[in-house]
């Protein structure tokens, strides 16, 4: 089972993927059971709600679903929390250990874009960096939990994730900080499914990245120095984790900021996937450079040549 949302921004509707009898994939309409795929429904047993439903044969066809815009599979979360540097190939390639304990930050909620939407490249940015991830989806509340098995409780589902990164604003130089370099308009891109936890061996999941048709990352989550069980657990002992809370688990090796390969430029095409999760895929925009409006009476600036 496949849950996502399907519609314009901000207009999305509770779609369900499954096999029909014949064996083919068919989207079915969830709507009658949740107007939305957010936290509390996930709190509510929702995910279990949605499996009956679809056992029971009350969801009805979705007609179209092929022809409609793709959202996050996840209504905006609470928290999108990040586990950094959590593939030692990556670490090594950032300049760095491998951790001994897990590098955690935050992302804001409002950088969450669809799995298919184009992803604006800031306007003064010349590092912008690609980076495949799982996502875990949190379905109840839990803090302080006494062991990393009690943390699997806790685990909804997963899902892709692109944690695009800024690098110049990220690390170099007195005015380097994780949160300037990871904040940016679009530069989460989440789905295009979430696929319950109990369907998914998070721990043997192959996850790749391309740009413009060229593989760039190629590894598997069995290679995570913290496991999911592990993030949740270490997670927990520090923040209150909340239904539709997600967190990204780490990037493997095969960014730009390794020195391999280009930034990110207008017009690139990034493919990302994550082996029974789906795929996702954004074309990059240069997002222009604002400019003051003109107030009446005023000469205008010259164009810069």
């Amino acid at each position: 089972m496949k849950i996502a949302r399907l519609g314009p921004a901000g207009q999305e509707i509770p779609v369900i993927y499954a096999a029909a009898a014949n064996g083919e994939e068919k989207a079915y309409d969830a709507s009658t059971i949740t107007a939305d795929i957010d936290g509390a429904f996930l709190a509510a047993d929702g995910v279990a709600r949605l499996r009956s439903a679809l056992m029971a044969g009350a969801l009805p066809d979705l007609p179209g679903a092929a022809g409609l815009r793709v959202g996050t599979p996840l209504a905006r979360p609470n928290n999108v929390i990040c586990i950094g540097m959590n593939y030692a190939a990556h670490a090594a390639e950032s300049g760095s250990a491998a951790p001994v304990t897990p590098v955690v930050f935050l992302k804001p909620n409002n950088t969450v874009a669809g799995p298919y939407d184009d992803a604006p490249i800031p306007p003064g940015s010349r590092k912008y960096d690609w980076e495949v991830e799982l996502g875990i989806v949190i379905g109840r509340e839990a803090s302080y939990l006494d062991t990393p098995a009690e943390a699997m409780t806790a685990v909804a589902g997963y899902l892709v994730a692109n944690d695009l990164s800024e690098r110049e604003y990220q690390l170099p130089g007195a005015a380097g900080q994780w949160t300037k370099g990871k904040s940016l308009p679009k530069s989460t891109p989440l789905g295009p499914w979430l696929v319950p936890a109990d369907e998914v061996d998070a721990g043997n999941l192959r996850l790749r990245s391309w740009v413009n048709g060229e593989a760039r990352q190629d590894s598997n989550t069995a290679d995570l120095i913290f496991d999911v069980a592990t993030v949740v657990h270490h997670v927990s002992q520090y923040m209150l984790l909340e239904p539709g809370d997600v967190i990204l688990t780490g990037t493997p090796e095969g960014v730009a900021l390794s020195g391999r390969f280009p930034y990110l430029q207008d017009g690139d095409v990034v493919d990302l996937e994550i082996e029974g999760l789906g795929r996702q895929r954004q074309t990059y925009v240069r997002t222009p450079v604002p400019r003051a409006p003109v107030r009446a009476g005023a000469t205008p600036a010259p164009a810069s040549k």
